[in-house]
């Protein structure tokens, strides 16, 4: 910018004037959500497996064969929250331009019981950070 030149702002302050910024928030809302319903989907599913494996708790049909007190349904239903969830994750990653390393974690984050919880807070808070300052930067 030459001087005497202004910064683009609209209502939502000079960070939304920035596509690139508008697409990481957009990207990040995404990725929150999709964190908290794969990580209760998870929870319930841990809790499933712990109740059939451990207490054998099985209900019993009208024939008397033994059936999981919750269902296949749960393991089902987890399973393509989780794709979802990593379609999230990979628009993030690449929204935001973090390493592969990045990618593999919060991947990995949709399989182990409370770690999408923990991870999805410090995405958050790196994501925000980065996009913020990245709106503060001049344009490229």
């Amino acid at each position: 910018m030459t001087h005497g030149e202004t910064t683009p702002t609209t209502e939502a302050g000079p960070a939304a004037a920035d596509p690139r910024a508008a697409k990481q928030r957009g990207a990040l809302g995404r990725y929150r959500a999709m964190a908290w319903v794969t990580g209760v989907m998870l929870l319930v599913l841990t809790l499933e497996i712990v109740l059939k494996y451990v207490f054998q708790a099985n209900g019993v049909d009208a024939q008397g064969h033994a059936r999981p007190v919750i269902g296949v349904w749960v393991a089902m239903v987890h399973g393509w929250i989780y794709v979802v969830y990593l379609a999230a994750v990979v628009d993030l990653w690449s929204k935001m331009r973090w390493q592969l390393s990045r990618l593999v974690t919060l991947a990995l984050a949709g399989v182990v019981p409370v770690m999408s919880f923990v991870l999805e807070r410090r995405v958050h808070a790196d994501a925000v950070a980065r996009i913020e300052a990245g709106a503060a930067s001049p344009a490229r």
